[in-house]
C-alpha cells in the first residue's frame, strides 16, 4: 500500500521540472502501487468505487497514467523524453501451473510520439532487456555487465525470457520452459502461451544447461561483489 498513483505523478512532474530547470538530463523511474491491495484510490476518479478489487484499481492505475501523460505534455521537456510503460507480472503468476508463462506475459510501451512510430515489436523478451534497449534506441555508447541484450538488434536465435517466482527459476527459450527448483531439480515442459499450461516432455540438457549458467553466473557475480558493487559493503 502506498500514495494514490496520481499523487505520486504529480510529485514526479514537479521533480522532472527541478531537472529541467536546472538543464539537467533525467531519469526516472515511478512505481505505481494503487493496482495492490487494499485498492483504495481517491474517489470520483472513474467508474468503480475504491476498495472494491483488483478490476477498480487497475482501472484507476490506467487513469493516473493517461493523466500523467496529458500533463506531461504541456511541459517543455515532453518531446525530447521517452517513456517506457511496463509492468512486473499478472495478477496470480503463482498459479496451478508452476510457472504459468501467460502470467508473465506483460506489456512494455515505448512512447515518444516525436520520434517513435506506432508499431507492434512481438519477439520474447525480459524485463532485464529493458535497460540496455533503452540505452541502445538512445544510442548511448556504453559498456556494461547487462545479463540482457537490446532487442531491437537481437537476432531471431537470441530470443529467450527469465520467469521465477520466490523458489522456482524458469527459463523459455524455443517454445520450451525449464523450470528449476530447489534440491537440484531441473524439469523441461511445452508451454501454452494462451492458457498458461504445460506439459512435461523429456528433458532438454542442453537447455538445462544454459538456464543453469544464466542463473549461476548471476548469482555468482552478486555474491562476490564483482557485479560493479561490493554487496557485502554496507552503503
Amino acid at each position: 500500500m502506498g500514495v494514490a498513483d496520481e499523487d505520486l505523478f504529480t510529485l514526479s512532474l514537479r521533480e522532472l521540472d527541478k531537472d529541467y530547470k536546472d538543464k539537467k538530463p533525467f531519469f526516472a523511474q515511478i512505481m505505481t502501487v494503487s493496482n495492490h491491495r487494499p485498492y483504495t484510490y481517491p474517489e470520483g476518479r472513474i467508474d468503480i468505487p475504491s476498495h472494491t478489487g483488483r478490476e477498480g484499481a487497475v482501472k484507476y492505475t490506467d487513469y493516473a497514467i493517461g493523466k500523467f501523460i496529458r500533463e506531461a505534455k504541456q511541459k517543455p521537456w515532453f518531446a525530447n523524453t521517452l517513456f517506457v510503460i511496463v509492468a512486473d507480472h499478472c495478477a496470480s503468476s503463482a498459479g496451478k501451473v508452476e510457472l504459468p508463462v501467460d502470467k508473465y506475459h506483460i506489456p512494455m510501451i515505448f512512447y515518444s510520439p516525436g520520434h517513435i512510430v506506432p508499431g507492434k515489436f512481438e519477439k520474447l523478451t525480459a524485463q532485464i532487456d529493458i535497460g540496455p534497449t533503452i540505452l541502445g534506441y538512445l544510442n548511448f555508447s556504453y559498456n556494461s555487465k547487462f545479463f540482457g541484450q537490446d532487442v531491437f538488434k537481437m537476432k531471431d536465435s537470441e530470443e529467450r525470457a527469465f520467469i521465477s517466482t520466490y523458489q522456482s527459476l524458469g527459463y523459455i527459450k524455443n517454445n520450451k520452459l525449464v523450470i528449476l527448483d530447489p534440491n537440484k531439480k531441473a524439469t523441461t515442459y511445452k508451454p501454452d502461451f494462451t492458457t498458461g499450461s504445460a506439459v512435461a516432455i523429456p528433458a532438454d540438457q542442453k537447455l538445462i544447461n544454459e538456464a543453469i549458467s544464466n542463473y549461476q553466473m548471476a548469482s555468482y557475480l552478486y555474491q562476490n561483489g564483482l557485479y560493479g558493487f561490493d554487496s557485502k559493503k554496507k552503503p
